[in-house]
């Protein structure tokens, strides 16, 4: 038997340590394990945000999947009833030679809606081209023909001029030597709508739906008069519009806020907005632009908008002062803490994005199959049982949603229930959004009015987002709750069906000479009671 030494001898590599020097090497191997496993923890997750930081770059916007997707759910859901009812007719396909084409829809984009006024612009032969050719008799009118084209007059400017006539009566002045004193009389003034100024309603309306329904900023509009020969300064401008929304269109806002508490089912919503001047706060730091309004389930519709410097949940809380009932919010914690009498549903949406995204994270062939790719089959089930019931009256939906979407809804929280990821990947965000908003999720069986979505919201709050993108900020708190004013009457106009130019008009010119400290009279102003002059072309 070969001892130590020899052992040594043999092989020159081989040497001997003590149990510290060994513990303390599978020590720094241990810490150096951890730290690649770590590491490529790190390198994974960036990895997974790149691709879908790609792919939000680059690839389609849409959340749908093909229907391929559904097939990860046929191990639960085997019963022919939960996909027949979401079934839709097919395309109509044509025999084409090769191969197979699905025939698509035509649409006539170009169209001269009806309504629009119209000029008549007649042509008749005359005279000596109204003689016969063949007889020398003169021909007589036997039919027309009809030729529609569209004509486009640039914004024009008028100057109005306002004549007010005096009168005396001229008996009374040739008696004056006789005690008669000669009456004066002039015309009725017409108020002007800001006193001082040469402002009409129809001009400040013209401002303003170039400014909030168009996105054009007052010193693109100041550009455009200037070219015209108007010298119209935007801070001119910004006055006559924010003099007006305070004056004239405040008490209607007000108004509408009333009528939107009487309401049962509301959206929610709010998005940033850069204030330069907000006391207390660095020009730097976000404000917030609230919105809230009505359901589907109304016809009167009301959006309104409403500036706040923060984000807490007092604001909503305040807003909503009097409101009992639903509201549709995203997962915002502070829609959590309002009063008892007000039911939170959550949005479907936006628990969908989550497993869309994760999804979208995963490397090229792995995604079929995935849990992120059954999560988004869940989603997609639950919105395409929503689309087949659209037509249903609410007892319906409610009946069916507890008939066929709450077997959906249980067996997805089940699933999820065991699956494990990675907190901070897509998938984990996924699941902790799913897990933690559940109880606002699964609010909307609660009543069929109510929505699987709050996407009625994200679609009112789109305009001032673009517009934003124009404008960029505010310049005080008051410039940016007279926008809320402002957005708020023109996107209830649109939602009611008005031409926004017209209504603000009309509006205006009836609230400059009407008390609007009368109730009855604000209320003659709301959308629904416009008259039939400002109902827009087309809706």
């Amino acid at each position: 038997m070969k001892s130590t030494n020899d052992l040594k001898a043999s092989n020159p590599e081989m040497v001997t340590i003590s149990r510290t020097e060994y513990e303390e090497k599978n020590a720094r191997l241990a810490f150096q394990d951890e730290r690649i496993s770590r590491l490529e923890s790190q390198i994974e997750l960036l990895t997974e945000a790149l691709r879908l930081a790609r792919h939000k770059r680059f690839g389609a916007s849409s959340e749908k999947t093909d229907e391929s997707g559904m097939e990860q759910l046929s191990f639960l859901f085997n019963e022919a009833e939960v996909f027949s009812a979401a079934e839709k007719e097919e395309p109509e396909v044509t025999n084409v030679a090769g191969h197979k084409r699905h025939k698509k829809h035509t649409y006539t984009l170009d169209t001269i809606p009806e309504g629009i006024p119209t000029k008549q612009v007649e042509h008749r032969l005359k005279d000596e081209a109204l003689v016969c050719p063949q007889c020398g008799d003169t021909m007589t009118e036997i039919g027309k023909e009809v030729v529609k084209t569209l004509e486009i007059v640039p914004a024009q400017y008028i100057v109005r001029e306002d004549i007010y006539y005096t009168y005396a009566c001229k008996s009374c002045g040739e008696n004056a030597d006789a005690g008669c004193e000669a009456p004066v009389v002039k015309a009725p003034r017409e108020k002007n709508i800001i006193p001082g100024s040469f402002a009409t309603p129809e001009a400040i309306a013209h401002i303003m739906t170039q400014k909030f329904v168009m996105g054009s900023p007052l010193y693109r509009q100041e550009r455009e008069m200037n070219r015209q020969g108007i010298q119209l300064s935007r801070q001119t401008m910004s006055n006559w519009i924010l003099k007006a929304a305070e004056d004239y269109l405040t008490p209607v806002y007000e108004q509408l806020h009333k009528e939107l508490l009487k309401r049962n089912v509301l959206h929610a919503d709010e998005t940033t907005l850069q204030v330069l001047h907000e006391p207390g706060k660095a020009p730097q730091s976000n404000s917030y632009m609230w919105l809230y309004r009505t359901s589907g389930d109304t016809e009167k519709s009301i959006v309104l908008y409403e500036y706040q410097p923060g984000r807490g949940g007092k604001h909503p809380k305040e807003f909503l002062d009097g409101f009992r009932g639903y509201l549709h919010t995203d997962g915002y914690a502070g829609y959590h803490s309002l009063p008892g009498g007000i039911t939170v549903a959550g949005c479907w949406t936006h628990a969908r994005r989550k497993f869309d995204e994760a999804m979208k994270s995963l490397p090229k062939g792995k995604a079929k199959g995935s849990s992120a790719a059954q999560g988004l089959a869940y989603c997609n089930l639950l919105f395409k049982l929503e689309d087949s019931w659209a037509e249903l009256t609410p007892e319906e939906r409610y009946n069916q949603r507890l008939e066929q979407a709450k077997p959906v809804l249980d067996a997805m929280f089940a699933w999820a229930n065991t699956r494990t990821a990675a907190p901070k990947s897509a998938l984990g965000k996924a699941f902790t959004y799913l897990k933690e908003q559940w109880p606002y999720l699964t609010n909307y069986l609660k009543d069929g009015r109510l929505e699987l979505s709050n996407n009625r919201a994200e679609r009112s709050i789109k305009p001032f987002v673009i517009d934003r993108k124009n404008f960029l900020f505010a310049n005080t708190p008051k410039g940016a709750t007279g926008s809320a004013i402002m957005y708020s009457m023109i996107q209830t106009a649109i939602e009611n069906g008005l031409e926004p130019y017209r209504y603000l008009t009309w509006l205006l010119k009836t609230a400059n000479n009407a008390d609007l400290k009368d109730p009855n009279i604000v209320e003659s102003l709301l959308p629904w009671n416009a008259p039939e002059k400002c109902i827009a072309y087309t809706r």
